[in-house]
């Protein structure tokens, strides 16, 4: 049982506007924690704030104080840190609050409270993921798309609203408000918590979506974790993790006058993705960060997932101070924040010197960083924009590959033509569809958005205009953007060149793209053409942005105005004219692109804390749609079973608050054969739903319409549409075919089906299913049904080479066994084709990484390594997962 705090004699008072705050003295530990990393300092605070001896331990303090010896330790020292709140957006948000509902009605089942399940840990939830690009080019786009959100998701919406109502320490962001990490940044950070009896303490904070790492770019240690992680912490549990090593990154020098804080980033991006940075934190000093505004640190901190790490963080200092005071911040929170950090050694001067003790440290020279893009389907894989025109040449050539499309030497030349809107086009390889300024990497970024606003201006003033059936769209994180750039007078440019405002959310980049023109997409795969999206997004895997685009690139916004003027990605912009002016002259990228110093002068003066004031002072009020939705009132959820957006779901039928029986799993097949890089965009696609599919089928069996399917992010509450569309990405290559598909082989017959469909049929014979997999299986976003789904279609075990940290710990959270192959072994190198009947030896005493043994049909034996990281794992494992485990907790207290 929780008992007292042990270090309670490290509580200090301090006195700010004449009022007396308490604070853990951590500066009073002497010389180890002095040399401690700012990010370590933090995680040793809340250790040491939230000591009972019962979910964090006095070993857990002594740990992370130690962190300099036992940070090399090869086996991993377990650690439990305690966040100071939850963030959640919609797409990941619905399902966590369909868990609580469903766990509110388990435990009543079970003779417990319901009203006992809500979150303890505050946890604030935006509604972002919802909003599509549907219409564009017009004053009216940003109307049309979001009055057509609220149409696909009104019982979405007044679900959430219910939640907002029916729980305790909740907050529901509407729709229209902006993207979750750019409020976040701008809104929500508290930097400095003021708890129970006025204690002071740092923020920190945990998300469902990978890029919660922005926020570390304020100083604000957080990362994105599972779902049902989250929930769990919502619940009051603690994360078990393993104590990380901490790479600084030192930057020194000055960014060139043309240069973007992009460019920055994908520079960083593929630096540390080559270094080898996952489950590290990163820390960034050297005098080279006190020349980055808190934007350019938030967007290096954004690509955190896209580099490998669990965090990027960037220490408090000044700089952040002075951001705090411009995002409108209250005052007495500012001083309260500044009197906290000097107090505890955590506020940091990037020019004095005195470094902490990192595991290791790279360094890198500002002035090196020269403009760039990244892709095509990887965000690491960075290409200097000089390059660009070669590097396309050759992915075309190359053989299928992150860098290669296969396309024959008599094909490179193939081209279609096409009608739009009256008058006909020609596109080819290269050619640019889509051109979107879209998501929180570059949004929140004034310096980058007004870069793109000026360069727009110029654009349009030399007479250069961009081709009608390009796709282009600007989705603000926040209104401070749009009202930024209205005040600076480059909307007008914007829009001329077709970058109207088109909604505030997260669209293009993921996946909300809308339909593209049906000549275009007909046009497209009439020749197999690599036509392209570009986008200031973080993401760009295969089949993320939209079926027709195969290859995307991420870039700067400036750098997706002029691809788009381009027209094509195709075009050395050092030697080839964007297009000409109304005399004929030729107009080179270089004579619209505004300086640095431009740059900086127009943020400083239309970038303004009144800004700040006036949108966030309504954000909570929402739009008249949503202030319209009548939501059900109760704790417990009216479930209506036609709903298609919003199902109980199956997680906790037939539970009793007995532990079920842990069993081997005997005579499993295999469902997929994956290589490596499997993302959780193959296992749980968010895009559009295909019309063949079987979510499609599901929906047509109920009488919606393929015009009213929406996508599977806007239907992650309903576990029927999740389980179909699950391994449902048409861009997947399993090893059972010889082509990308979401297709699978029932291996007792050698029928070819879709994957649920297959999976059904298995279920049918009572049939244990697992997976092979390569490398990395489950990178990318944080979603939860990319483990949930898999559960539901009778996934009983994962075998892969490694595993991406969230989806590792989602898999144990639904009771899936991870399993990891041996160093220098895969299922190649053991003669493994996927065909084989494998039994899973699972002994009644299971330990953290013991090795497990593995037995085929065919006599081949071999060991994997058991991936329950931690006791607390199996102790989910035990259960039947994380939510079961909290279930039982609940209705037994």
């Amino acid at each position: 049982m929780a008992g007292a705090n042990p270090y309670n004699s490290l509580l200090k008072t301090v006195e700010v506007n004449g009022k007396n705050y308490k604070y853990y003295d951590l500066s009073s530990l002497g010389a180890k924690y002095s040399k401690l990393p700012y990010s370590i300092r933090i995680l040793l605070e809340s250790a040491i704030r939230n000591c009972d001896n019962f979910q964090v331990t006095e070993k857990d303090v002594e740990s992370i104080l130690n962190w300099q010896e036992n940070q090399t330790n090869e086996n991993g020292i377990e650690v439990a840190f305690k966040p100071a709140r939850v963030i959640l957006q919609d797409f990941t948000g619905v399902p966590a609050v369909v868990d609580f509902a469903a766990m509110r009605d388990a435990v009543k089942r079970l003779g417990g409270d319901p009203q006992n399940i809500n979150p303890i840990c505050p946890a604030d939830l935006v509604i972002d993921h919802s909003v599509q690009v549907d219409f564009v080019r017009s004053h009216d786009a940003l109307q049309k798309n979001q009055d057509l959100e609220f149409e696909r998701n009104k019982e979405r919406f007044m679900f959430l609203k219910w939640g907002a109502k029916a729980f305790d320490n909740m907050l529901i962001v509407p729709p229209g408000s902006g993207i979750v990490h750019q409020v976040n940044l701008e809104y929500l950070a508290r930097v400095v918590f003021c708890g129970k009896d006025s204690v002071l303490y740092p923020d920190t904070v945990v998300g469902t979506d990978s890029h919660t790492t922005m926020i570390n770019g304020l100083g604000v240690l957080g990362w994105g974790v599972g779902g049902i992680e989250a929930e769990a912490v919502m619940l009051g549990q603690a994360i078990s993790m393993l104590l990380p090593q901490v790479v600084g990154y030192y930057l020194h020098g000055t960014l060139g006058p043309y240069i973007t804080s992009t460019d920055l980033v994908l520079t960083v991006t593929k630096n540390l993705r080559q270094l080898g940075v996952v489950g590290k934190f990163v820390e960034f000093y050297g005098p080279g960060v006190a020349a980055l505004s808190i934007a350019d640190r938030a967007t290096i901190a954004n690509m955190c997932p896209e580099y490998g790490a669990t965090v990027g963080f960037f220490p408090v200092d000044s700089y952040s101070l002075e951001y705090l005071k411009q995002t409108n911040r209250p005052q007495l929170q500012i001083q309260l924040i500044e009197t906290y950090l000097k107090a505890t050694k955590q506020l940091r001067d990037y020019a004095s010197g005195d470094e902490p003790n990192f595991s290791k440290t790279v360094s890198l020279d500002l002035s090196t960083v020269v403009s760039s893009v990244s892709g095509p389907k990887r965000p690491n894989d960075r290409v200097s924009v000089t390059d660009m025109k070669t590097d396309f040449a050759n992915c075309l050539s190359n053989k299928i590959g992150f860098k290669g499309f296969g396309i024959a030497e008599n094909d490179l030349t193939a081209s279609s033509k096409f009608m739009f809107n009256g008058s006909q086009y020609v596109i080819k390889h290269g050619s640019v569809i889509i051109a979107a300024i879209t998501s929180c990497t570059n949004t929140s970024n004034p310096s980058v958005m007004l870069g793109a606003g000026l360069l727009a201006k110029n654009a349009v003033a030399a007479g250069l205009s961009v081709a009608p059936y390009i796709k282009t769209s600007l989705s603000p994180g926040s209104g401070v953007v749009t009202y930024y750039l209205q005040e600076s007078g480059v909307i007008p440019a914007l829009e001329q060149l077709g970058f109207d405002v088109v909604g505030y959310g997260c669209m293009t980049c993921i996946g909300n793209s809308g339909n593209l023109d049906e000549n275009i997409a007909n046009a497209i795969e009439k020749n197999d053409l690599v036509c392209c999206g570009v986008l200031s997004g973080n993401r760009n895997f295969e089949g993320r942005i939209h079926p027709s685009t195969r290859a995307n690139y991420l870039a700067s916004p400036l750098l997706v105005i002029a691809y788009a003027i381009a027209g094509t990605v195709n075009i050395d912009f050092e030697t080839e004219p964007l297009g000409h002016g109304p005399d004929g002259s030729p107009i080179y990228l270089r004579d619209i692109w505004p300086s640095r110093n431009e740059i900086q002068t127009i943020e400083k003066k239309y970038v303004v804390p009144a800004m700040f004031q006036e949108v966030y002072s309504k954000i909570e009020t929402g739009s008249p749609n949503w202030q319209s939705l009548n939501a059900p009132s109760g704790y417990l959820y009216p479930w209506d079973d036609a709903s298609t957006y919003i199902k109980n779901p199956p997680f906790f039928d037939g539970m009793t608050t007995d532990l079920p029986l842990c069993s081997p799993i005997v005579n499993a097949r295999v469902l997929l054969n994956l290589g490596d890089s499997v993302t959780t965009d193959h296992i749980s696609p968010a895009g559009s739903i295909g019309r063949t599919s079987p979510a499609a089928r599901y929906l047509a069996q109920r009488g919606i319409t393929p015009k009213d399917f929406n996508s599977y992010g806007s239907r992650r509450g309903n576990d029927a549409i999740m389980a179909r569309g699950t391994f449902a990405n048409i861009r997947l290559v399993n090893k059972f075919l010889n082509r990308a598909a979401p297709r699978t082989i029932y291996l007792p017959t050698g029928d070819e089906m879709d994957v649920f469909d297959c999976a059904e049929r298995y279920a049918k014979d009572n049939t244990p299913l697992i997976l092979i997999c390569g490398k990395d299986y489950g990178s990318g976003s944080s979603r939860d049904w990319a483990a949930k789904g898999p559960f539901l279609l009778g996934i009983r075990a994962v075998i892969a080479e490694s595993y991406e940290r969230i989806h590792r710990s989602n898999l144990v959270g639904m009771g899936i066994v991870p399993l990891q192959f041996l160093p220098e072994q895969n299922a190649e190198s053991l003669g493994l084709t996927g065909h084989e009947v494998y039994t899973i030896d699972l002994p009644d005493e299971l330990k953290p990484g013991q090795l497990i043994t593995i037995k085929t049909n065919t006599d081949k034996t071999f060991d994997v390594v058991l991936r329950f990281d931690t006791e607390v794992d199996l102790t989910y494992y035990r259960n039947g997962g994380i939510l079961n485990y909290m279930v039982r907790k609940v209705a037994k207290s």
